[in-house]
């Protein structure tokens, strides 16, 4: 992959499950931040370097047994809402 697509495929992604992660998960998202919503959702955010990389962490989800309900790119802007991160 030329270093052209590799910048194209990094960006900030935000994953959204259903429910509560459990504190054992936040190595499995080393680097993102994990924060839980008011509704009962955790919301997964950070930098994703490449397609492959955000398959693992789709994988890393799956894995949780948590419903997914949306995987969205952010922009720059976008991609540091403020939040609380769970520990």
């Amino acid at each position: 992959m030329d270093t052209h697509s590799r910048a194209r495929d990094t960006g900030w992604y935000r994953i959204r499950v259903q429910g509560r992660l459990a504190p054992r998960w936040v190595t499995r998202f080393d680097g993102m931040t994990l924060t839980d919503g008011d509704d009962g959702t955790t919301l997964i955010q950070g930098l994703v370097v490449d397609q492959a990389a955000l398959h693992g962490l789709l994988q890393h989800v799956r894995d949780t047994g948590l419903p997914l309900l949306s995987v969205t790119r952010a922009e720059p802007d976008q991609a540091h809402v403020p939040t609380t991160q769970h520990c």
